[in-house]
Parts: C-alpha cells; structure tokens; sequence
C-alpha cells in the first residue's frame, strides 16, 4: 500500500501542475475534453486524486463570469479605467498548485491595472486577499520594428523594464529574447549562454513573416525535478509489480515477464521495457528475483 500512495502522489501533482498549465498559460484546451479526462481518472484513481483539478475547472468557469463583471465595473467607472486591456483569473489557493509569487516593478499602466481590478474585487468581496502571481502573466505587446508592425505575446516577466527577479529568472527572460528563436534583443557576446557581463540592445531591425508570435520562456529546473519524482515513483510501481508477479508464477521466461509486467501497469502508464530490464537486474541484485540456472541466459 505505501509503494501504491507513493507513487500516486507526484503523478497527481504533475497532472495538477500539467492542467494549470493548459488553463492559464497555454489556454488552448477545451473544457469539455478536460472535464471527461478527469472523469476518467476519477474512475480509476477515486474523488480524492481529482478532487482539486475539479476545483480548478470550476476557477475557471467563475473566472469568465467574474471578467464580465469587471468589465460592468470599468464602464460604470470611467474615471477608474485603465488603458490596457486586463483579464483576471482567481485562483482558489486550495485547488491549484504552489505558484512563485515574487514583487516586480510593473510598468505604470499596470499598476494602475492592477490597483482598479483590486478596487473592484473588494468591492464584491470584503474578507478575501488577493497575492498576484506575476510569473503566469502573458501580455500581449506590440513591437514597433523598423521592417514592420509585430505583435508579440509574451510573460509579464518578459516585459518589466526593471525586473527585480531572482539571478536564475533573469537568465530564462533574457536568453528567451535574446538566445531563442526569436532575437528581440541583440547581445553582445552573441552566443546562447548568458552572463553577467553581457550588453543587450532592442533589436529595432528584427522581423518575421508572422504579423503575431509567441516568445515562450524556457523550462524551469522545476518541471525537470517533476519528471525526475514522476521516473522514481514508476521505479518503485515496477518493482511492486514484478515481485508480485514472480509471488504469484514462481518461474517465468524474461520475455513473458516483461510482457506481464507492462500488462499489469499499463492502467497507470506504459512502462519502458528498458526501464524494466534495468528493474529486473536491480532486482536480481538485490536478491528479490534469482536466475533459474537450469534456463538459458536472459536477453
């Protein structure tokens, strides 16, 4: 049982980290396709693993609701309305997963953003706190270059003239401008490593056949130690499921082994059958399986 909630525990992380992700950031999905996804899970996982991600969804469907009413508020307030066009989404700290908030110096026409939709949220709601997660932001700016007009879709981070971020956030905004596929910053040295003593400059000349593009930020190490919990925890499934398997056959070839084995957790995911060799002789080595010295040699 402890290998079983082991295991399960990062993979619903990742999917809750996975699903903000398409809600917030990527905004690409469908509700309906995510509402019978989770009903799937639920089925095989039960209400507690997706419990929360339900809660998301419903965020998100207040959140339309909420938007209409903000924009009710702008126009019975003129006075009150910002010139940037701002959407808000409210997050339940419950249902969603741990977001970096951090202070940056937002341009004045956001604040002036952000303090009208604090009035008006407020106004609604007398006993909540709002804490305002920059580093989902997406903004979409337009950039006068010299060749032509183009609108680039970027984070809120990406667009700060002073960050006030960590070293390790710096270095992913700038190597996204200046480093990625889209160079909307010039740097000298002009290689893809960021340094200290680099010079950027605003590439006035830069161009592209699109009139729109998204200038996404590189991965964090976070998604990376994510995958890295979800790979351990797959060990540990495939050891459970070969010891059971051995408890129960007693003798087995290699070949059917491994076709058990992925059979056995293909509900859960679909084991490497590299991934499983490596478990087997980890096994072997460890002294829960034996080779049958009678039988030829494993593959």
């Amino acid at each position: 049982m402890k290998l079983w909630t082991s295991y399960h525990f990062p993979l619903k992380i990742y999917c809750r980290k996975k699903l903000g992700k398409r809600l917030i950031i990527d905004k690409n999905g469908n509700d309906e396709q995510e509402r019978s996804l989770l009903s799937k899970l639920k089925q095989f996982f039960g209400a507690q693993f997706t419990s929360k991600m339900e809660g998301m969804l419903n965020d998100v469907t207040v959140a339309k609701e909420q938007q209409s009413k903000y924009e009710d508020y702008k126009r019975a307030n003129p006075e009150s309305n910002p010139s940037v066009v701002l959407n808000v989404q409210i997050l339940t700290t419950g249902h969603w997963p741990s977001y970096k908030t951090v202070d940056i110096n937002l341009p004045s026409e956001m604040v002036k953003c952000v303090g009208t939709f604090s009035q008006f949220y407020h106004s609604r709601t007398k006993h909540r706190k709002l804490n305002w997660i920059y580093s989902l932001g997406i903004c979409n700016v337009f950039g006068m270059f010299e060749p032509k007009v183009i609108e680039l879709i970027v984070t809120t981070y990406q667009i700060v003239t002073q960050l006030n971020l960590s070293e390790d956030d710096t270095v992913r905004v700038l190597h996204s401008l200046s480093c990625a596929k889209y160079k909307i910053l010039n740097k000298e040295p002009s290689n893809r490593t960021i340094s200290p003593h680099d010079v950027f400059e605003f590439n006035h000349k830069f161009t592209d056949k699109m009139k729109r593009i998204k200038v996404p930020l590189p991965p964090s190490d976070e998604k990376k130690k994510i995958m890295d919990d979800v790979n351990k925890d797959r060990r540990f499934a495939i050891d459970a499921a070969l010891v059971r398997i051995m408890k129960s056959r007693k003798i087995m070839t290699h070949q059917n082994l491994v076709a058990e084995c992925v059979e056995h957790l293909s509900r859960m995911f679909k084991p490497d059958n590299k991934m499983i060799k490596k478990r087997i002789e980890d096994l072997i080595t460890r002294e829960y399986l034996e080779r049958d010295k009678d039988a030829s040699a494993m593959d």
